[in-house]
């Protein structure tokens, strides 16, 4: 899902980091030696923000993750062998997502890397993993560039470019929007890539565009932006950013009277977005990778449990990390040996998974096919499900489903 620097400083990080803290590539028989050795515990690492401007990100894979974990650990592990999970925090920044999977290859060599969230701390940790020939697996970067960065990375999302389209055909096709603005983060490639795909689709469809503006990550004041916006009256606002960011331009749009709904993408999801935002966002909606009040026994028994366990209702965040910890399991199963090129065959393997978020089928570009795509709205500080967009893109309206998030 998601991003915050620029390819090139990323690219930097990540040499930088390498360089930094001793982590030179490693053999194939090298590469996770002390998990695999013996009949001990398999090591797996996980990075991710539990802390900083994006917490409930981390904090949400993680509980998925690890409940997936010990499901997978109580019904026997693999072949015997439980699964530990080795979990560094990198604070929502990429500088310290490099630091951290730098750490969980040299140090504590994992066997597999889980994570990140945000596309420019993945991008910054990939190539580390790829040097090292560890798979990493991120549950939801959506950047087209994630996978790009070798054939040891993975993903179990939907790619942003299939997001910003299925939007920009829904806004336009089902909904008959003709004009649009956009306001996106400077900071953000994946907010800048999501920008990018919903202005190229949306202007294929025949709407325009008639007003741009940008924020940077952080920023608390964003009245410049929105007023050259309400000057424009467009039907919608098409803000792809983060969570902390959106509730704050909702209630800033709201004071100035701008009345289109906003729309964005599925860096809006977190259990704080309507806490921050409140009734700024009331009739806006966002696209996102599934949603928990789906009546298919595979997502109801994991909402469930998921709540028997946290006590709270869990986002697309924590379905994500479940399935990407449920698919490394499998793959561990399978895999000729645990190495990292055993490894990656086995998760390249993948088909017909049944994933709380939909059927897992890896493609050959290591991204799963096929994902299907949700719309939720807010109404009455409650998200329902507004449409379900189906892989092949079409955009089909549901029922409304009604429930706290």
């Amino acid at each position: 899902m998601r991003g915050m620097k620029k390819k090139t400083l990323i690219i930097s990080i990540a040499i930088v980091s390498l360089a930094l803290f001793g982590c030179p590539p490693k053999s194939a028989e090298q590469t996770g030696t002390a998990a695999s050795a013996g009949g001990g515990e398999i090591l797996v690492g996980e990075y991710g923000s539990l802390t900083g401007p994006q917490a409930t990100f981390g904090q949400s894979t993680h509980n998925g993750i690890m409940m997936a974990i010990d499901e997978v650990n109580a019904a026997g592990g693999v072949n015997g062998r439980k699964i530990k999970v080795l979990t560094e925090d990198d604070q929502s920044k990429q500088e310290e997502a490099a630091n951290a999977v730098t750490k969980l290859i040299s140090q504590q060599n994992v066997v597999a890397v889980l994570g990140e969230v945000a596309s420019s701390s993945s991008l910054a940790a990939a190539p580390i993993c790829q040097a090292n020939k560890v798979p990493m697996i991120s549950p939801s970067s959506t950047n087209p560039e994630v996978t790009k960065k070798g054939d040891y990375i993975f993903r179990m999302c939907f790619l942003d470019d299939y997001q910003g389209h299925s939007l920009a055909d829904y806004v336009a096709k089902s909904l008959g929007i003709k004009t649009a603005a956009i306001l996106t983060d400077v900071k953000s490639d994946y907010s800048q890539g999501l920008g990018h795909f919903f202005e190229e689709q949306f202007v294929a469809n025949g709407g325009k565009i008639v007003a741009k503006a940008s924020y940077a990550n952080g920023d608390s004041d964003f009245k410049s932006q929105l007023t050259s916006v309400k000057a424009a009256n467009p039907q919608i606002l098409f803000v792809p950013g983060y969570y902390t960011d959106i509730g704050q331009i909702a209630i800033q749009a709201k004071d100035l009277g701008i009345t289109a709904p906003l729309v964005g993408g599925d860096g809006w999801e977190s259990p704080k977005l309507i806490e921050i935002g409140g009734k700024g966002l009331e009739g806006s909606y966002y696209s996102n990778h599934y949603f928990y009040g789906d009546s298919l026994p595979i997502v109801h028994d994991f909402v469930q449990k998921y709540k028997d366990r946290y006590g709270q209702t869990p986002d697309a965040l924590a379905a994500l990390g479940y399935d990407t910890a449920k698919v490394l399991a499998e793959a561990l199963k399978k895999a000729k040996k645990i190495d990292g090129p055993s490894l990656r065959d086995a998760i390249g393997q993948t088909q017909g998974f049944a994933g709380v978020t939909g059927t897992i089928n890896m493609g050959p570009d290591r991204n799963p096919v096929g994902k299907k795509l949700v719309i939720e709205e807010i109404k009455n500080g409650q998200l329902v499900l507004k449409a379900s967009i189906e892989p092949k893109g079409g955009a089909a309206g549901a029922p409304a489903a009604t429930g706290t998030h």
